[in-house]
Order: C-alpha cells, then sequence, then structure tokens
C-alpha cells in the first residue's frame, strides 16, 4: 500500500511539472497538437519502415533488392527518437492516468520488442546476405515478428485513448 501512495505522488509531481502541464492546457497548438502530431509522424516512420522492410523479407516486390534497405534503419532511428520524445512528452502529460494503465505497458513491450526484432534482423539478415540477396534462415520468421510488434504498439497506442 506505502509503495502505490509514492508511485501516486510521483505520477502526479511527473503531471503537475511545468512542461507537463503545458502540454497538457497550453492553447498553443505547439503544445498537445504538434507534439501529438510528431508523434504519430515519428510512428509512421518506424513502423511504415519496418514493415516495408519485412513485408520485402516476406517476399514481396521480389525486384526489389534487399540489400539497400538496410539505408532505412537510420531513418528508422529517426523516427524512434521522436517518437521517444514526444512520447516522453505525452506521458507526462498524463503520467497519473497511463502509468497506472496496462495498455501502456503492453505498448512498451510492443515497442521494446519491436526494437529489439529491427537490431536483430540488421544483424542476421542484412549482414549475411548470400549472392543475389538470398536470405539467411530465420529471415521470414523475424519479419513476421517485426509486423506484430508494430502492429501491437500501434494498436495498445489507439486503444490508450479510448480504453
Amino acid at each position: 500500500m506505502f509503495l502505490a501512495a509514492e508511485a501516486t505522488s510521483f505520477l502526479d509531481t511527473i503531471e503537475n511539472l511545468g512542461l507537463s502541464t503545458w502540454v497538457r492546457e497550453s492553447p498553443s497548438k505547439l503544445a498537445y497538437p504538434t507534439v501529438l502530431l510528431l508523434h504519430v509522424i515519428g510512428m509512421g516512420v518506424v513502423a511504415g519502415l519496418a514493415s516495408i522492410i519485412s513485408l520485402r523479407l516476406l517476399g514481396i516486390s521480389p525486384s526489389i533488392p534487399v540489400r539497400p534497405l538496410e539505408r532505412l534503419y537510420p531513418v528508422i532511428w529517426w523516427g524512434f527518437w521522436v517518437n521517444a520524445i514526444t512520447g516522453t512528452g505525452l506521458l507526462m502529460a498524463s503520467a497519473s492516468k497511463r502509468g497506472v494503465d496496462p495498455v501502456f505497458y503492453i505498448k512498451m513491450v510492443f515497442i521494446f520488442a519491436g526494437v529489439a526484432v529491427l537490431q536483430r534482423t540488421r544483424k542476421k539478415v542484412f549482414h549475411n546476405l548470400g549472392p543475389d540477396d538470398a536470405l539467411p534462415d530465420g529471415s521470414k520468421g523475424l519479419a513476421w515478428a517485426a509486423l506484430v510488434c508494430w502492429l501491437g504498439a500501434i494498436t495498445a497506442g489507439r486503444l490508450l485513448a479510448y480504453l
């Protein structure tokens, strides 16, 4: 019981910080609407580009070479950091609600799993491509795992607005 009270107090403190209040309550278009817009753009970049890689590994558009798709990783990381920053701002703005919501933690599990799968895909697939872009064993499993992770993260994120 004591820990729950401390956690609630901590979340309330975060939610009442100046930045949190500004994001949540400011009438400025630079506050909540812009933070949310940037979060959606970052999500689209990460999930979209990761899905392009995954779908190609699953055999969609076989005329597109696999090797050049590795160049998408820096852009994916850019999107990830945009999401990390904006997501932190959104979390801070409603910390007392999101900090105790299991759906938020489900979303985080999907995101961290998705990042791990992205890193594993880069190491296992892109660093071990055979001649003529022959995919190493396990590539399709990683592609499916990535699609599930990003779909799960997006779904959980959307459910946060409704549950």
